[in-house]
């Protein structure tokens, strides 16, 4: 059952990955590159695509799908949104094609994977691009929360058939680059061993303080200043503050959220630091099946 039948590409903002799948769905063969969207030079996206994979697309006459900024105005060609609620059938009724030339004769052609969109009652629009794949190949239960760390992190809903009914994003990964390269916080900090205490001590502050965000994330100075918190654990400090601040937002969403299991997808590291942010606030949770990503793609295909 090893014969080739899908080729899924993960395309996001700083890399590229590619998996070479059977008729189960199963990986025979995967490639990475740090060759992400934003990497890509005057349009080439096929030739950035047949750097990592041409062989393949050679090789084997199998079905070709992406999802992820690929799909966004800066990427290769632009899929639209679909509004929530959304799911794997609505989204596999609603690829976008392109025609791709190879290098060694003929063509083929790829899919992309649509975004979402979910508007709020206040009229604010959230999207998001390639979580939906992770989240509907995650195999998580019906009416659940999960929870998918990242730059821009994501709180997503889903629905009795898996459907996405909501969504919110967080931009805590992306306030913490900010913060530490570009801002007066990252003045103070010096490289060092992983600090879980300051980790700690900074998510329970962003939990006991989610009211005064702007306030409390200046703590990250100050702590250093009065020599409260070394200085290198200060980013493992500010780290805590904005998992804390994301965590005692997200909750409000919640109903019930004593008795809810959320579900953490996505990278080991990060999902181990929302764990124990969850965990202080008095969340359960469970991590998601491995290779949420390729396994979604493949459903998609399927259907």
């Amino acid at each position: 059952m090893n014969q080739p039948t899908l080729i899924a590409i993960d395309w996001g903002t700083s890399n590229l990955r590619a998996a070479l799948l059977n008729a189960d769905g199963q990986a025979i063969e995967s490639r990475s590159t740090p060759g992400g969207v934003m990497a890509v030079k005057d349009g080439l996206f096929a030739e950035a695509l047949s750097q990592l994979c041409g062989d393949w697309m050679q090789a084997y006459p199998c079905a070709l799908i992406a999802s992820g900024m690929v799909g966004s105005r800066q990427g290769w060609k632009e899929a639209p949104y679909l509004d929530c609620p959304a799911s794997i059938d609505k989204a596999a009724k609603n690829l976008t094609p392109i025609e791709m030339n190879l290098h060694g004769g003929g063509s083929r052609r790829l899919y992309i994977a649509p975004g979402l969109r979910f508007q709020e009652a206040s009229g604010i629009y959230d999207v998001m691009r390639g979580e939906e794949t992770q989240i509907w190949g995650a195999n998580i239960s019906p009416n659940s929360c999960c929870i998918l760390p990242g730059t821009h992190s994501k709180w997503a809903w889903t629905g009795q058939r898996g459907e996405i009914l909501r969504f919110q994003t967080w931009m805590t990964g992306e306030l913490f680059g900010l913060h530490t390269k570009h801002g007066i916080l990252g003045r103070l900090m010096q490289a060092g061993p992983e600090s879980l205490v300051s980790f700690e001590s900074g998510v329970r502050l962003g939990l006991s303080q989610s009211a005064k965000a702007n306030h409390v994330v200046f703590a990250a100075r100050t702590a250093g200043l009065m020599e409260q918190v070394p200085a290198h654990q200060l980013a493992d400090y500010l780290s805590g503050i904005l998992i804390g601040l994301e965590v005692a937002g997200g909750m409000k969403e919640l109903s019930n959220a004593s008795a809810q299991t959320l579900t953490l997808i996505g990278d080991d590291g990060l999902c181990e630091r929302y764990g124990l942010a969850l965990k202080i606030a008095g969340l359960n949770w469970e991590r998601s099946e491995a290779d949420a990503t390729t396994r979604g793609q493949w459903l998609i295909a399927k259907q």
